[in-house]
């Protein structure tokens, strides 16, 4: 699969294109010339139904179906790039709330691209989680 990303509008029709994004209910916006990754609360993505808490499983793909949207983006790229490995820390939990992520390529050579990612609710500065993801390069 290959198409162009070099706009946001760009972006965020790639993002409505994949089937998982859909179903979480994933957004993309620009926020001061970068791209900001939305998952709009949805009572669905609960996993804890005690506390409640938005399900581990759907930070990890939230955040891994931002990062691989926002390199592409970044590199302007009409392949997508295959994962190598993905880490992520659970920090605290996530309320019932909208969630939030940005994406930073810390390092990009020809062949591998290594991603740092953040998703917050309320407060940048106060993580739920953090994301290392490293990508093969087309």
């Amino acid at each position: 699969m290959s198409f162009a990303i070099n706009t946001f509008a760009d972006l965020q029709a790639a993002n409505t294109a994949v089937p998982y994004a859909q179903f979480l209910g994933v957004e993309c916006r620009e926020e001061q010339g970068e791209p900001l990754f939305v998952l709009p609360y949805r009572e669905q993505n609960i996993g804890n139904t005690l506390l409640p808490a938005i399900h581990g499983g759907v930070i990890g793909g939230f955040l891994e179906n931002a990062a691989v949207l926002h390199l592409i983006w970044a590199r302007e790229a009409q392949e997508i790039p295959k994962i190598i490995d993905f880490s992520i820390d659970y920090l605290r939990s996530a309320g019932p709330q909208d969630l939030f992520a940005r994406c930073e390529i810390v390092r990009q050579g020809k062949r591998v691209a290594n991603v740092l990612l953040s998703a917050w609710q309320e407060d940048p500065a106060r993580p739920v989680a953090t994301a290392r993801a490293h990508y093969l390069l087309a």
